[in-house]
């Protein structure tokens, strides 16, 4: 007969809709009321790998997920999100040019925001067309 304390259960299921929202393994094992060490013992157990590998694999579906929000926002004409999509999977930056010019008065400044919002592909007149209203960009 084995004595000692019971073995902690994990809900795995609930692991995985944690893993889902980007939630570390401390922060996991810390809402289960267990220790770091416990989860990994578990997913050892029940899964025969890592948490590490079985967090990693379970997370991706949770970034493909907020990945489709976050393009449907801008196909709905979010222009925030617009731009920040842009931002990372075009090349689009923000840029301010500063001029400095030194008079008999003293140095004057002067910063001017050029925001850069076209990309080499834009200015190929067989692919430019109207990016400020999302109607006009097809749905991939």
């Amino acid at each position: 007969m084995k004595t000692g304390r019971p073995k902690i259960e994990v809900d795995f299921a609930e692991v995985d809709k944690l893993c889902q929202i980007q939630c570390t393994g401390e922060e996991i094992a810390s809402f289960f009321e267990i220790s770091y060490d416990t989860l990994e013992r578990r997913c050892k157990e029940q899964f025969k790998v890592s948490f590490a590998e079985y967090i990693k694999e379970k997370s991706a579906k949770g970034k493909s997920s907020l990945r489709r929000l976050q393009w449907k926002a801008a196909m709905n004409g979010n222009v925030t999100m617009l731009i920040w999509l842009g931002k990372q999977y075009l090349g689009q930056s923000d840029k301010t040019e500063s001029n400095v010019a030194v008079t008999e008065d003293g140095i004057c400044i002067s910063f001017v925001d050029k925001t850069k919002r076209t990309t080499e592909k834009e200015k190929d007149p067989k692919i430019a067309g109207d990016y400020t209203n999302p109607t006009n960009i097809e749905e991939v």
